[in-house]
């Protein structure tokens, strides 16, 4: 039985140790007789956590050990477990009939989290049968991701994942039983961090660096910059996306396998200006292959997140700390309003979704329109 009031802790240089006894009828099963881990941190809230979920697996290891060593009477009469008993898929079983079924067509980051988030649960929980977990191990789930260091944003994501994955199960099993993970209380930890836009001085300074530069990092920030594309949308483009005639110059932003968009409303014709022209002939002209960035996208997907890692790293240099990649689509907004483009329109372009049902009827403003709006917003 594990007792909640001790820790079995220790510090040591500022960091925690687990430290254990090992009973008396165990010792011929180690070579020491006192167990020692070290917690990796210094908080002494996580090093209780940890020290107790250590010390509950312990427990159990030599629940089992004990028992392998015993002769047990009437074992005829004893009653299965309650993970034998069940008939309910396990979790890591879960997990892969998900991927069997919701998997297609996906982008390999999608198996890749779904599987990190799973084993975030049997990690902190173990793989159990999916109707073994309850509303309280849920909790402590929830407890364990914050004490791992994710943020709140992470914890909604990482429990919307595998509430997906069990529910899929539940249903497919024809199950009656519970989501451990469906109704455990998500605190409001409002750590996000507001995405400011590029001011026009900052834009130019981008601009004029851009040119300098003159490589695929750079096409891509200018691309962006006088687009509005998502940086997703953009890295995913191949060559026959971007035309390029006499008349206007253009994107047509459309769904490839190797990525999808966000929403219906992503789909759409986004006309060239400024540096996003200048950016698509480059791609046109000095790309080798048929994907405008095969450094971050191929047949496997696309890798949005190194990108941006890299992206925003240059950008915060010449626009300052707070700037991001993303804050080109704000910029894009505000610029549209600052020259009174209609709210549609800027819809439109940047590929948000309608903001009423009356904006969702037609096929919307064609590409002149389009064009004539996103030359005013150039910057010179």
């Amino acid at each position: 039985m594990v007792d909640q009031n001790k820790t079995y802790t220790f510090i040591k240089d500022g960091v925690y140790y687990f430290s254990k006894r090992v009973p008396k009828d165990l010792h011929s099963h180690y070579q020491t007789n006192r167990l020692v881990l070290c917690l990796h941190t210094r908080s002494a809230s996580k090093a209780s956590f940890s020290a107790r979920s250590f010390l509950a697996k312990l427990e159990d290891y030599w629940l089992k050990l004990r028992l392998s060593e015993m002769e047990v009477p009437a074992s005829h009469r004893l009653v299965v477990s309650a993970a034998d008993a069940s008939q309910a898929i396990t979790l890591n079983e879960a997990l892969d009939l998900y991927l069997r079924l919701k998997g297609h067509n996906k982008q390999k980051q999608f198996e890749v989290t779904a599987k990190r988030h799973i084993q975030y649960v049997v990690k902190c929980l173990r793989n159990r049968p999916i109707d073994l977990y309850s509303t309280a191990d849920g909790s402590a789930f929830r407890d364990w991701l914050v004490n791992k260091g994710l943020s709140g944003s992470s914890v909604k994501r990482t429990f919307s994942s595998i509430k997906a994955i069990v529910n899929l199960a539940i249903s497919e099993s024809g199950l009656t039983c519970k989501n451990a993970f469906g109704g455990v209380y998500m605190p409001d930890r409002s750590d996000s961090v507001k995405r400011s836009p590029i001011s026009n001085p900052s834009l130019i300074i981008v601009k004029s660096e851009c040119i300098r530069i003159d490589d695929d990092l750079r096409w891509l920030i200018a691309l962006i910059s006088d687009s509005g594309l998502r940086l997703s949308e953009a890295i995913g483009l191949i060559k026959d996306d971007i035309v390029i005639t006499d008349g206007v110059p253009y994107i047509n932003v459309r769904a490839h396998k190797w990525r999808p968009l966000k929403t219906t409303a992503s789909e759409r014709i986004v006309p060239l200006v400024g540096m996003s022209a200048w950016s698509a002939r480059r791609l046109l002209s000095r790309v080798e292959g048929n994907y405008c960035f095969p450094r971050y996208a191929s047949t496997n997907g696309c890798r949005s997140n190194s990108a941006s890692a890299a992206l925003n790293k240059w950008l915060k240099k010449q626009a300052g700390s707070d700037a991001t990649v993303h804050g080109f689509r704000h910029s894009i907004r505000d610029r549209l309003r600052n020259v009174e483009a209609p709210t549609d329109l800027i819809d439109q372009i940047g590929g948000w979704s309608v903001q009423s049902i009356g904006q969702g009827y037609g096929d919307g403003y064609n590409i002149n329109k389009l064009y004539e709006w996103m030359q005013k917003i150039e910057i010179n």
